[in-house]
């Protein structure tokens, strides 16, 4: 090893057609314009935005997510000195400038994504969704629930009124925090404020300074500051954090607590995670956004219009599994003209033998439009006795219809159309059953049996590779914006390197 003398090129040791020279050649076609102006004028950064970008692109094709192991390889890795020029930014350079790319990471990869469509890679024609959940750099055990806080909360709203009723009794006067309602007689929680407890301890201060010597109130007046209003405000916060989700972690208020397919103690432990959406067209990522929720249904609208924002245009069709099947959904995809590939909950449970010539199931009573009735298999109507409106948290607002059997006395199919002696009753949406018809007439189509078969392996190999193939598993960064940037680089390097393969 030691009579190796000759200058040597890090060129020399580079195959031709490696991943590394894509990385590089790629990255210097983009416009990263973005990155560029988050820099000041009038001054040269230590290490060049282009250089760094291509480092952290390349390391997490080489499954090296973390800024210690990065600066390592820089230093010991042939491609790593090639792409980085020789350059050696340590851990904490390397750390800063990805922490910083938490506004531009979504530019630069539809960027990527922009290339892909100028090179033909994809056509924006068939864009196949899927959510997989992985989980946030948190503890397990650091949960907070929505329930429980909410229960805390109104627990120490009765303890204040009990604490106001023995300070009337003291000072003889009525107090300020009981609002022109009668709570009490109302029946009904109203919370009461961490604004409304400052307002009673500046009201009971006061009152200390004409009583100085009342024991009792001075010792109401240092529950209220040692304890209730601290912990007033600490509910008031958590309730902020929870934002419409049922849970949230400690160390990461971003992350909710749902179930993971990787469940070593086989007993469903709830872990702090992210639902991570993407969307793909020849298995390359067009399209990304990270939820808190950990079900997909509420997902489809914003991921699909976030899309819109960056491309400019939706593709032509979306094919998803039934956890997108909504009636909101389907009212977008329609609203919106995209083809509709997305199945419903009852979509293969529908196809089973037993269930298609079941005559007793809803969806296979005649139905009498002009007079709106269903007809059962005895020959009775079933007629509109009333509806309910109700309302998605996005604000969709839909309707149920009821339908009541006039007669079911004496029925001889009573015993196999219903389980209680009160009259067949149903609950139908027929705005829900008209789209899905549609839906189900696009999934069973030619076109749209190709699709769910393409469905299997479009996203999943994606999942396979990211989670499998480069055991990303578990996030390192912490918070929704710094998680971001973790699945932009992903992304990035997983398209980068599939056009490798692909030549």
């Amino acid at each position: 090893m030691d009579q190796l003398q000759l200058p040597l090129s890090f060129e020399d040791f580079i195959p031709e057609n490696h991943l590394v020279r894509v990385v590089n050649t790629i990255v210097d076609s983009l416009d990263l314009s973005p990155l560029y102006d988050r820099y000041k004028q009038g001054g040269c950064p230590a290490y060049h935005p282009r250089m760094m970008l291509k480092v952290m692109i390349y390391s997490y094709s080489q499954k090296t997510y973390s800024s210690r192991m990065i600066a390592k390889a820089l230093r010991e890795n042939i491609n790593f000195m090639w792409i980085a020029g020789g350059n050696k930014p340590d851990f904490r350079t390397i750390n800063r400038f990805r922490l910083q790319m938490k506004d531009i990471i979504e530019d630069i990869f539809y960027e990527v994504v922009k290339l892909l469509i100028d090179k033909k890679y994809i056509k924006l024609q068939n864009y196949f969704l899927d959510g997989t959940k992985i989980e946030a750099n948190a503890n397990k055990y650091s949960f907070v629930w929505n329930k429980s806080v909410r229960n805390y909360d109104r627990k120490l709203d009765e303890k204040i009124k009990a604490h106001l009723r023995e300070i009337d009794q003291i000072v003889a006067e009525e107090n300020q925090i009981y609002l022109e309602e009668d709570l009490e007689e109302k029946g009904e929680h109203t919370r009461i404020t961490a604004e409304q407890v400052a307002a009673v301890v500046e009201s009971i201060d006061k009152k200390l300074e004409r009583e100085p010597e009342n024991k009792p109130l001075k010792k109401k007046a240092r529950e209220f500051k040692k304890d209730i209003l601290p912990r007033k405000k600490k509910y008031e916060k958590s309730l902020e954090t929870f934002e419409g989700r049922n849970s949230y972690s400690k160390t990461d208020h971003d992350a909710t607590f749902m179930r993971m397919k990787e469940d070593a103690m086989l007993n469903g432990q709830l872990k702090p995670g992210y639902n991570i959406q993407i969307g793909t067209e020849k298995r390359y990522i067009v399209g990304f956004t990270i939820h808190p929720n950990p079900t997909d249904t509420t997902t489809m609208i914003p991921h699909l219009q976030h899309l819109k924002e960056k491309l400019g245009r939706f593709p032509e069709n979306i094919v998803a599994d039934a956890g997108y099947g909504s009636e909101e959904n389907y009212e977008y995809l329609e609203e919106k003209q995209l083809g509709n590939y997305v199945k419903y909950n009852k979509f293969h449970w529908e196809k089973r033998r037993k269930n298609r010539e079941n005559p007793y199931l809803p969806e296979h009573l005649p139905y009498n439009k002009e007079r709106d009735c269903f007809l059962c298999r005895n020959g009775k109507h079933l007629e509109h006795v009333g509806d309910r409106k109700y309302v998605t948290d996005a604000g969709y607002e839909t309707r149920r219809d009821y339908y009541r059997c006039e007669d079911c006395g004496g029925c001889p199919y009573a015993g196999e159309c219903k389980n209680s002696d009160k009259p067949k009753t149903i609950r139908i949406s027929h705005r829900l059953n008209e789209l899905k018809r549609k839906a189900n007439e696009n999934l069973c189509s030619e076109k749209g049996l190709e699709l769910r078969s393409q469905r299997v392996v479009e996203v999943e190999q994606t999942f396979g590779r990211i989670k499998g193939c480069w055991s990303f598993r578990r996030f390192l960064l912490r918070g929704k914006e710094k998680v971001k940037i973790e699945w932009g680089l992903l992304s990035i390097a997983h398209n980068i390197t599939k056009m490798a393969l692909e030549g």
